[in-house]
């Protein structure tokens, strides 16, 4: 894999391996400078040290920021390895055990459940894959040495010695993504001081360890960003052969009488209905699938402002309800895998002398690696993509 790593990054990097003392002592200075910022913001020097204690720099993470990756997720692989029927059967174990939160948030905030649900299944797999690094570590790592952005990582840092102060959340759990993000539903620090509230009655805010804290934190999110209680987020259409791309557009909302007046239907061939505006988005052009979004869905697009990642919970909520999937077919002759294929493709590799670790269906660079060298083999672009001609070449094998 290609590293890019910033100035910055490198010489942090070599201080660290030629000079471990120095880099400690920079490093001290650094949290000391913070520390004095924390009691600025009326943050008590004991919550401080307390959040601070026995830490060190985790230059890993600065390597997480800056790597520029070269390899890009086409849509279809993206949405197919979030909502794969696994998923769908996780999160439906979920919903039969924590149905009585997710109602309590629903009727609370006016949020349809499945698309808290949709949240907690794409952001962490129901609590599955939360993270692991002690969110003040990294933070503390990111305002000393970031590249960029430096301001913001400290704001985030000083909002998690706030949780800190106020008894919201034990420390020691408070951990996550190498950015911050943290809980169930991984809310920035920021955002949980903004949003988070107590859904289970003991008086916290703990969406690391109340399952019930963090759908209601969802749901107030959700409704803070505009969802509209009995709106749908929209749904999948079937665009006329005359249908132009300027049209299309998350912020080009027109009314569905517009859009009917054009020749939009829905997917299954009934008129559009309703008095809604909307606007229509094709996230692989023209030729793949379209679907209708109203304003329910720029509330979903705000939690990480981006198209496939609101796609992935509206559609994963969809199928958590038992509705179809995508009916369009995306317009590739090398279909995507689902994770169960994808843990098959890594075991094959395994079997043919590849050392790609554990086959847990997330492809990181060992995989692709070795997805190269067999895409060289059997004359395709070496993009290190785990897609069907791949996986059927190794079956072959």
């Amino acid at each position: 894999m290609i590293r890019s790593f910033s100035s910055l990054a490198l010489a942090v990097a070599a201080l660290s391996i030629a000079s471990p003392a120095l880099a400690q002592a920079d490093f001290r200075s650094c949290l000391s400078s913070l520390r004095a910022q924390a009691a600025g913001k009326g943050i008590s020097g004991a919550a401080f040290d307390r959040a601070a204690r026995g830490i060190e720099p985790d230059f890993k993470i600065l390597e997480l920021m800056d790597n520029q990756p070269e390899f890009k997720t086409p849509i279809w692989d993206y949405l197919t390895a979030l909502v794969d029927d696994e998923r769908v059967q996780d999160g439906k174990a979920a919903i039969g055990k924590w149905g009585q939160a997710l109602a309590a948030a629903e009727a609370r905030f006016g949020v349809d459940r499945y698309a808290i649900a949709g949240v907690w299944g794409v952001e962490s797999n129901f609590g599955k894959d939360i993270g692991g690094r002690p969110l003040v570590q990294s933070l503390a790592t990111l305002s000393c040495y970031a590249s960029r952005r430096r301001e913001y990582f400290t704001g985030e840092l000083m909002a998690t010695l706030k949780i800190v102060e106020d008894g919201d959340i034990d420390p020691a759990n408070l951990r996550g993504s190498w950015a911050g993000a943290f809980g169930h539903t991984q809310f920035m620090p920021s955002t949980f001081q903004r949003l988070a509230v107590d859904g289970d009655g003991d008086g916290h805010r703990d969406i690391m360890t109340s399952v019930p804290d963090a759908l209601a934190s969802t749901a107030n999110f959700l409704k803070k960003a505009g969802w509209t209680n009995g709106l749908p987020w929209g749904y999948e259409v079937r665009l006329p052969a005359s249908f132009s791309a300027n049209l299309l557009g998350r912020k080009s909302k027109r009314p569905l009488s517009a859009w009917a007046g054009m020749g939009v239907t829905r997917i299954d061939g009934r008129p559009l209905s309703g008095d809604y505006p909307a606007g229509i988005i094709a996230p692989a052009g023209l030729n793949g699938p379209a679907f209708i979004v109203t304003k329910n869905f720029d509330a979903v697009y705000s939690y990480n402002a981006a198209e496939s990642y609101g796609l992935a919970i509206a559609l994963l909520g969809d199928r958590l309800k038992g509705l179809p999937g995508i009916r369009t077919a995306w317009p590739t002759d090398d279909p995507p895998l689902s994770r169960a294929e994808r843990r098959e493709l890594q075991r094959l590799l395994t079997a043919r002398g590849y050392d790609v670790g554990e086959p847990d269906g997330k492809i990181g660079s060992k995989t692709r690696d070795a997805i190269k060298d067999v895409e060289r083999q059997i004359g395709l672009e070496q993009r290190g993509r785990p897609g069907g001609k791949v996986l059927e070449a190794l079956r072959r094998a």
